[in-house]
């Protein structure tokens, strides 16, 4: 018997990433984590930067960094639209370690004007790269 699947389109600013079907999706909705499979309910939900998980319909899985963005749930299909996406192999480690460390050191030493909501936001989408690296790392260890 074929595994219930589901049309995913990920989709950034740029261009079209991914596109086919799976058997579900994993990704940080602004609610918490959520997990997308055949049959779910409708759904409309900002996405937090951070990892996309998806499991193929061959069993296969692929993971990708997505900068935040909307993720659209309907009967038939899943679309998930950021400005950025990038895939896990793709990542650059060390430019994410030292957008980290740039994000750090500014708040470190920030003066009374300084732009915190943006430097968090920063800081933000680097921990996020870098927590997608790591868990690639972690299954090539197994």
């Amino acid at each position: 018997m074929a595994a219930m699947t589901v049309q995913l389109d990920i989709v950034s600013a740029e261009s079209n990433i991914f596109s086919g079907r799976v058997a579900s999706l994993q990704v940080t909705g602004s609610e918490g984590e959520l997990g997308i499979m055949y049959g779910h309910a409708p759904l409309l939900s900002y996405i937090k930067p951070g990892m996309a998980r998806i499991v193929k319909q061959d069993g296969s899985e692929e993971v990708f960094y997505l900068s935040g963005g909307l993720l659209e749930v309907q009967p038939s299909s899943v679309s998930v639209l950021a400005d950025v996406v990038m895939r896990a192999k793709d990542i650059d480690e060390q430019a994410a370690l030292e957008a980290k460390r740039r994000a750090e050191a500014h708040m470190a030493t920030a003066g009374a004007d300084f732009n915190y909501d943006a430097a968090m936001v920063e800081l933000a989408k680097a921990m996020a790269q870098l927590r997608v690296v790591e868990t690639i790392k972690k299954n090539i260890a197994r």
